[in-house]
């Protein structure tokens, strides 16, 4: 058992001896295997730390530094929307603990502000909206593309990881025909984005898991804040997609939690990506891309990292449905010209 409070402690030691922890909290969702601390000190401020051994330190590392820039020049109006770290020497602080074979690290943010969480299920008003205003987040975010620090995480690495693991030992993900079923889906997933021209996509900084328990909005249902930066990446706008369709979907946020591709399918997200794409213009590649953002969300998150990130509960529920039920459905359940015919976006004949 890690002691997190000793820890954590000692990060703060290096960052600043001379103030004085007199309290430490656990505010986590306990959903995933990160914790979120609240820290009040002597003198009363608060900060939160993030304790995470989800992943590479290094890539924790990384995208930290990249959040920093994003958050440091986007401008108005999403100048205060990202949650800020701490800086030391002008740098991003973290704390990197290895003891034995514990590896774990941390960072510490500002209390981020919060206004108005969007309801459980949202209405139509809510999704027009959200729509919009994602279109405009997307949208400043790729302005900065060229001036943001470079990531060493692509989603072929991420890939290719994955299969040499099964190579390496395929007993971990299950039986002989799990495994089977994992690589056939590798091999989809690199041939479709070859298929859809994935590599002209533009690389911006995309945050994946978007639920409304990770931002705010103001009272005109602009977004306001965000925050919880676990499965944040450098790649295609597109690998956001998936979670918009959940916050946008029929039934709505929920307590216990599955992944299935469904919602995708909603007249619901049809009705938020008509709004995005008239913001932010989609296109046809883009959007039967999205079938390969959704496998690759399953296979990286849940099947290759679910047990480094979900708490033992969740990993094993949703390994156990992405063999049954996700991994089945990808192919079968996802239509892409539905989602091109309704937003009217033309082709030529070649290209079908």
């Amino acid at each position: 058992m890690i002691d997190h409070s000793k820890i954590i402690k000692k990060a703060w030691e290096g960052y600043d001896p001379t103030k004085i922890i007199s309290k430490i909290e656990d505010i986590s969702a306990m959903v995933s295997t990160n914790h979120v601390f609240r820290i009040t000190f002597e003198d009363e401020d608060i900060i939160i730390a993030k304790f995470s051994y989800f992943g590479k330190y290094e890539h924790f590392k990384e995208d930290h530094r990249i959040i920093h820039a994003l958050s440091n020049n986007l401008l108005y109006p999403f100048e205060n929307l990202l949650a800020k770290s701490l800086l030391k020497n002008n740098r991003v602080y973290t704390y990197h603990y290895k003891h034995g074979k514990s590896d774990a690290w941390v960072v510490f943010y500002n209390p981020v502000r919060v206004m108005q969480r969007l309801p459980r299920r949202l209405e139509e008003t809510h999704i027009r909206k959200f729509g919009q205003q994602i279109g405009k987040f997307h949208k400043a975010c790729s302005k900065l593309r060229n001036v943001l620090p470079k990531s060493s995480k692509t989603l072929r690495t991420d890939i290719y990881t994955l299969m040499e693991r099964i190579e390496e030992d395929e007993k971990q993900f299950g039986t002989r025909a799990q495994a089977d079923l994992i690589k056939y889906h590798c091999e989809q997933f690199l041939k479709n984005r070859l298929k859809t021209n994935a590599a002209s996509f533009e690389t911006i900084p995309v945050f994946i898991d978007w639920n409304i328990g990770n931002f705010s909005v103001t009272n005109k249902l602009e977004l306001y804040s965000r925050w919880d930066y676990d499965w944040f990446r450098m790649s295609s706008r597109m690998m956001d997609f998936y979670f918009f369709s959940r916050v946008v979907s029929n039934v709505g946020d929920r307590t216990v939690f599955s992944y299935i591709v469904n919602p995708m399918m909603e007249d619901r997200f049809i009705m938020f990506l008509e709004e995005y794409h008239k913001v932010n213009p989609l296109t046809a590649d883009e959007l039967r891309f999205l079938k390969e953002g959704y496998r690759f969300f399953i296979l990286n998150y849940v099947i290759k990292d679910g047990n480094y990130f979900f708490s033992e509960q969740y990993a094993k529920k949703l390994r156990a449905e992405a063999y049954d039920i996700y991994l089945p459905s990808v192919d079968r359940d996802f239509d892409a010209d539905k989602l091109i015919d309704a937003l009217k976006i033309k082709e030529t004949k070649a290209k079908k």
